[in-house]
């Protein structure tokens, strides 16, 4: 990790909403803005995917009031919204997970998408029109993005078949994935979930747009790092790395290895959030976060593998539909819209990442005597 950056004033976010703020990313944003907060709320249904018991979390901020509910429910929104009117919602609600999305379609358009219009709903009933609306999207929305021949022409090549992943073509002939940017990269989702995120946004917008509210929307890329689901098998590749190679197993490679991410620090995540909240834009603000690096999904495995001495990540030549090929982006439009940049290196966060998990080992350890 680089250097801590200047000291800034703290934002006074005022009252504020946070849906699904119980997981990964809100409990991080809550341990930095919920006790500058008049008030913080989060509401969270504590699904089991995501909470192994249904019980607040200890990563929780004692300062945040948990309010236990589904955001596809309206009288969990009428009874939340009686007496309290927050300045700010971070939309952090969501079902994740590619290939999840394809098998239970249903399940991530109810939470996703009508989640999201219950909300909307939900405020309009109770006559409350925040000052901000903050919505954490996701990279998914762009699909495939972006890509470019040999003589420099452009293209978007949409979703790999499952005809093209199951003969092994991994990638488009004689072209390069270029990084994506809220700026130029059109969103062509290829999975489900990318399209319900790209729904959330349009939704949002919309309402925003009719309301004179401002809104933030953060595409986030490949998120890791210290809180992170150990139970769930949707919550991202790092920890699932982690877990494999810390019981001396090699690690499996889809498709020959060479897919990349941008793989993003939750602290440089809940950083940005803090920044999107401390410097609301005047209407709409779109940006994307991660680290701007792109790296192979063989080069993760092997630093994992490396950190615990595990025998080298192996090939398997398997794939998942919907996935894309590649995944990276480009950080300088961010870089100018927020006070913030990314502080956490790869090798830096997997090595933090692999002491938490130790720490949660130990925790559960059977004592003896």
């Amino acid at each position: 990790m680089t250097s801590d950056p200047t000291l800034r004033a703290s934002p006074r976010p005022g009252s504020v909403l946070v849906t699904g703020g119980a997981g990964f990313i809100g409990c991080a944003l809550a341990e930095r803005l919920a006790p500058l907060a008049d008030r913080w709320v989060v509401l969270d249904n504590l699904h089991p995917q995501v909470h192994a018991v249904s019980e607040r979390p200890a990563a929780l901020h004692d300062a945040a009031q948990l309010v236990v509910g589904d955001v596809t429910d309206p009288a969990a929104w009428d009874s939340l919204l009686t007496g309290f009117r927050p300045d700010v919602v971070v939309h952090l609600a969501a079902e994740t997970g590619t290939a999840q999305s394809l098998s239970e379609s249903s399940r991530h358009g109810r939470v996703n998408v009508v989640g999201t219009t219950e909300l909307l709903d939900g405020l309009t009933r109770a006559g409350v029109v925040p000052a901000q609306l903050v919505l954490t999207s996701s990279r998914a929305v762009y699909g495939e993005g972006t890509w470019r021949r040999a003589d420099g022409s452009r293209f978007q090549p949409g979703a790999r078949t499952h005809a093209q992943l199951a003969a092994g073509l991994w990638d488009f002939p004689d072209a390069e994935h270029l990084p994506n940017s809220a700026a130029e990269t059109v969103p062509a989702p290829s999975s489900v979930y990318g399209s319900t995120k790209l729904a959330q946004e349009h939704i949002l917008s919309s309402w925003a747009g009719s309301h004179d509210t401002s809104l933030s929307v953060l595409r986030l890329q490949n998120v890791y790092g210290v809180g992170q689901s150990l139970t769930n098998p949707y919550t991202g590749i790092v920890s699932l790395f982690s877990q494999m190679a810390r019981g001396g197993r090699s690690i499996p490679l889809y498709e020959d290895g060479e897919i990349t991410r941008d793989f993003v620090f939750i602290d440089d995540v809940a950083d940005a959030l803090v920044a999107a909240i401390a410097s609301p834009p005047e209407r709409f603000r779109l940006v994307d976060v991660g680290t701007g690096t792109r790296t192979t999904i063989r080069d993760l495995a092997r630093t994992v593998a490396d950190f615990h001495g595990a025998p080298a990540p192996h090939v398997t030549g398997q794939f998942r539909d919907g996935d894309v090929r590649h995944a990276a982006c480009d950080i300088t439009e961010t870089l100018g819209a927020l006070d913030w940049s990314p502080r956490w290196g790869l090798a830096d966060g997997i090595a933090a990442l692999q002491g938490w998990i130790a720490q949660q080992a130990a925790a559960e350890a059977p004592t003896s005597g």
